[in-house]
């Protein structure tokens, strides 16, 4: 099994590309956004994938680990082959994949050319519990859990102070939109000057 190719780019076209690897060319198969990482002449590094069929030996190139993670689960779907998913990688950003399978929204899948509503709905039956680490608003989440508990810290401490909890998590709200990162101390002391 061929795990990863590094080798100059000999051919490179939207969809595939040739790399020259100690004179041997290897035909890959590739999504829109790996195309677009790489450059004609120039040395590349692709992770792979091959896949054996009766009539066929085919290899797959990623730029990223997680397109090639991606790539293979959207193969484990019934009804999606090679050329399915790489349309699908190729259209929609890995995230909005994802986002679309959370969120059940098989319309946006069914916008990819070869993905029928059937079809879409099968993809986001069997992901969706597999998405959740290739989402965007995984990202969203954790900061917003990261505000609450810093805003907690900070507000049960004022109340050790005797200040009222309400006038102190107005000022917290407002200091957390402009300075997400803010350490407690900090907090602390910035809503002690606005009060």
């Amino acid at each position: 099994m061929i795990n990863f190719l590094r080798g100059k780019v000999h051919e490179l076209t939207p969809t595939y590309a040739v790399l020259d690897i100690n004179g041997v060319g290897y035909y890959v198969g590739i999504s829109l956004q790996t195309s677009q990482k790489l450059v004609h002449g120039k040395e590349a590094f692709l992770y792979t994938q091959q896949l054996f069929r009766e009539d066929a030996q085919l290899l797959f190139g990623f730029s990223t680990l997680t397109e090639k993670e991606v790539f293979n689960l959207l193969l484990s779907v019934n009804g999606v082959g090679a050329v399915s998913a790489l349309i699908l990688l190729s259209s929609l950003e890995i995230s909005d994949i994802a986002n679309a399978i959370l969120s059940n929204n098989s319309v946006v899948l069914q916008k990819v050319k070869g993905i029928g509503a059937k079809t879409a709905e099968r993809i986001i039956v069997d992901l969706r519990d597999k998405m959740q680490k290739y989402s965007d608003t995984n990202e969203a989440a954790l900061s917003i859990t990261t505000d609450n508990k810093t805003k907690e810290e900070a507000l049960t401490a004022l109340e050790v102070l005797g200040i009222a909890r309400k006038m102190s998590e107005k000022i917290a709200d407002k200091i957390l939109k402009t300075e997400p990162e803010i350490s407690v101390e900090i907090l602390v002391k910035q809503i002690l000057k606005s009060i």
